[in-house]
């Protein structure tokens, strides 16, 4: 069989798509190929996991036409598809499925694109809403539909050997030792700054776990991060406390392969966070905005901490309100407790090292 799929836009979204993308591939068969359609980046998540036998950039508005709609056409019939699945929820998609000559395709029907979809998925509703459920669990209905074995709803993640190159040189570079455990901070997120724990709780919280932990704090961030990062660092001002934008190189490898082999990540409602949580960390999530049972998973071992002020959950990249509450408020002695009961109520978690 031959399958095309098109995969979400958040890196979040695509982590927790990942069990869906290994049914699809065991579908396929061992004759048969899995075409991968997504942003550029989207191939960094997924590399290493050997579930796409090919990729089909698409980015809509860019001006390398290569990326947009006629190429994704193009690549697609050249392929010979016999299905497509939809793991996105946009008409702009469903209309590249359908154009793709594909007999069967399979998505959500939502914003108007039901016509365009020969398999078409309702979500259950509850007096006129869609009630929060795990998310994967909606790509796993998709592959399902499309024939697909059951899978655990286990998210997956894997790093390449030149990820944990990088890795190692990272910690050489920061000096990061190889025998104490790490705790991952990741302190940003491309959704908007509402999102974001204030920086001065970040450096606290910091402060207090290395002072009475025999650990280190990484603070990962992407290459948009780097002075955030490099300020709650230096703001704690200590040695084991270090921010890895002072790596030249800032690849998404790096930061699967940097909570790979950490103990524990601390953790806005960003997509690092889905690689703590298919990486098999100890997480502890802090949301303001967003309502955590909108992206509940179901993995056990991340506690997720949110205030219940009236204003929540407002969805907005940045506070209209002008306070920020549903952040500032969230204590930092309620987040070390959390840190604490991760660390088996503050003893020390074993190195990570570089296993999963």
């Amino acid at each position: 069989m031959r399958l095309g799929v098109f995969l979400p836009n958040w890196i979040g979204d695509v982590v927790m798509a990942t069990p869906a993308l290994d049914s699809l591939r065991e579908l396929a068969g061992p004759r048969g190929r899995v075409v991968g359609v997504m942003r550029p980046y989207v191939a960094d998540v997924v590399d290493g996991l050997g579930l796409l036998d090919r990729h089909v950039f698409y980015k809509p508005d860019a001006k390398d036409e290569a990326l947009r709609g006629r190429a994704v056409i193009d690549a697609l019939r050249e392929e010979q598809l016999d299905g497509v699945v939809l793991l996105t929820n946009s008409l702009r998609t469903a209309w590249l499925a359908y154009r793709s000559g594909a007999g069967e395709r399979i998505g959500y029907e939502r914003d108007g694109r039901s016509w365009l979809l020969s398999t078409r998925l309702r979500d259950p509703r509850r007096r006129g809403r869609r009630p929060p459920r795990p998310q994967s669990d909606s790509p796993l209905t998709l592959a399902y539909a499309a024939g697909g074995a059951w899978r655990a709803p286990d998210l997956q993640l894997a790093t390449t050997a030149d990820d944990d190159r990088q890795a190692d040189e990272a910690w050489a570079r920061l000096g990061l030792a190889t025998d104490l455990p790490v705790v991952v901070f990741n302190t940003g997120g491309a959704y908007g700054d509402a999102k974001s724990w204030p920086r001065k709780h970040f450096a606290e919280l910091a402060r207090r776990l290395v002072d009475e932990a025999p650990v280190s704090v990484l603070v990962n961030c992407g290459p948009g991060e780097r002075e955030a990062a490099g300020q709650i660092a230096a703001a704690v001002d200590r040695r084991s406390v270090v921010s890895l934008g002072e790596v030249e190189d800032l690849p998404i490898g790096l930061s699967k392969a940097g909570i790979r082999r950490s103990s524990l990540l601390v953790t806005t409602d960003s997509g690092p966070r889905f690689f703590g949580i298919a990486f098999g960390k100890p997480v502890v999530s802090l949301f303001g905005p967003t309502d955590p049972a909108a992206t509940r998973t179901h993995y056990a071992a991340e506690e997720r901490l949110s205030l219940t002020l009236d204003c929540q959950f407002c969805w907005e990249r940045s506070c209209p309100l002008g306070h920020h509450r549903c952040m500032q408020d969230l204590s930092v002695d309620r987040v070390l407790r959390s840190v604490r009961r991760a660390m088996s109520i503050g003893a020390p978690l074993p190195a990570g090292g570089n296993a999963a």
